[in-house]
């Protein structure tokens, strides 16, 4: 069913996106801020993550943690999430929490550096260093991602880093740091509210303008990144790591077009079908057949403002020779190319992205989030309807040369780790 968004400008320029949905009495926030890691100034990666937590952290009327309580108490949930491009705060709830939450959100969007304290700066940075690493540095291949970021794109550019940041650069973060960061990004007309539930758009409209309305632009609109956003050769094509590992492993990241386009939509579909449906693709041929590895996966990561990255990750089973790994990966690719773009296998990869989409969108969370997103990247808050049917069209001989021009050797930064001396982690 159509999702039939609204969408209305606040005159500080912040955009409401509105889409009723009446299966439930619950209703989905989501607070979107058009700033991620891209936006981190030199020397201070991280701190676009950092900020997402300090939101957290108290505002002017809303002490610490106050905002979690507040919608935890009521029977709801809220969490927040940092990406490349795009900071997102979201909440479902009952409806009837509909008016706390706007006013919650309003007071940290006015009024967060209210709040702000050398304490809570530095309780948060010590937060976001410890899921560092959890996530990455104390962990198999952890930063096996970090690294192919690194090798895909040159020095400078914005997307090279993991929103994570770096630890020595989190460390030399100030107040003076964060309330620039603050100023900058954070203001109305930087940001998307999407509201997705049983609600009334007019009833929704009125309560943002009361709690939103007197927020004010900060600063002129920022100018938009210079780096070009078609795929290029990777900065550094290969990098050898030896280090304790169960066992070896070969990672890879080819650049794809900006997700969004139709050229995108091509490459996502030709990712799908070499990531393997039921009987091809990398896990049949390296897993099951080879008996190379024991996992062998790829995957899209979406970007708007730079390529997309396809996610190559083969773990290899103990022993195994790389090279043959290597070998195994372009010859799929090559099959895919030459004859595995079929009529019957592009209506399976179509079927999969499609039961992925409805999957999203069944959730308010994820949709308001998904409407932001069209909002934000395109201006069309409505598109989001339109999607299933850019991928229902595309044709095989599209899919293939999607696969042919983007999914070659060439168009990849490749990161192989073999076990050291030492041998396998316990």
């Amino acid at each position: 069913m159509p999702l039939k968004p609204e969408v209305r400008k606040l005159p500080g320029g912040l955009r409401l996106i509105v889409s009723r949905d009446d299966t439930a009495p619950v209703v989905a926030i989501c607070l979107w801020i058009r700033v991620g890691s891209r936006d981190d100034p030199s020397g201070k990666t991280g701190l676009a993550h950092l900020f997402e937590h300090l939101m957290f952290q108290g505002s002017t009327h809303v002490p610490a943690n106050g905002h979690t309580a507040a919608i935890e108490d009521g029977g709801g949930f809220t969490n927040a999430s940092t990406g490349f491009e795009r900071t997102t705060f979201y909440s479902v709830v009952p409806v009837g929490m509909l008016d706390l939450v706007l006013w919650l959100e309003a007071d940290r969007l006015g009024g967060m550096l209210d709040a702000l304290t050398p304490e809570s700066l530095d309780n948060q940075r010590s937060v976001v260093l410890n899921e560092r690493r959890e996530r990455y540095d104390n962990v198999p291949y952890g930063t096996g991602w970090e690294r192919l970021l690194a090798q895909s794109f040159p020095p400078g550019h914005p997307f090279r880093d993991l929103p994570a940041g770096r630890p020595e650069d989190l460390a030399t973060v100030t107040e003076d740091d964060c309330g620039a960061f603050f100023r900058r990004h954070y203001r109305p007309d930087r940001a998307l509210l999407g509201v997705v539930g049983d609600v009334d758009p007019d009833t929704v409209a009125k309560l943002v303008e009361r709690h939103f309305g007197h927020l004010p632009p900060h600063l002129p609109e920022l100018p938009a990144e210079p780096w070009p956003t078609a795929p290029r050769p990777p900065a550094e094509p290969r990098r050898r790591l030896t280090e304790r590992a169960p066992g070896p492993a070969l990672m890879g990241a080819y650049q794809l077009p900006p997700h969004g386009e139709a050229a995108g939509e091509a490459a996502d579909l030709a990712v799908t079908l070499l990531g393997g449906m039921s009987s091809r693709g990398l896990h049949h041929r390296l897993v099951r057949t080879d008996q190379l590895a024991h996992r062998a996966r790829s995957s899209v990561m979406p970007l708007y403002a730079a390529p997309s990255l396809c996610r190559l990750d083969v773990r290899a089973l103990p022993g195994a020779d790389l090279a043959l790994v290597e070998k195994a990966v372009d010859e799929e690719t090559e099959r895919l190319v030459d004859r595995g773009v079929t009529v019957r296998a592009l209506k399976g990869a179509q079927a999969q992205l499609r039961r992925d989409w409805l999957d999203r969108l069944a959730h308010p969370g994820s949709r308001a989030e998904e409407l932001c997103a069209q909002e934000a990247y395109f201006g069309n808050a409505a598109g989001i309807d339109d999607r299933l049917e850019r991928l229902a069209a595309l044709t095989v001989d599209e899919v293939r040369s999607a696969a042919a021009t983007h999914l070659a050797p060439g168009n990849r930064a490749v990161l192989t780790y073999e076990p050291d001396a030492d041998g396998a982690a316990g």
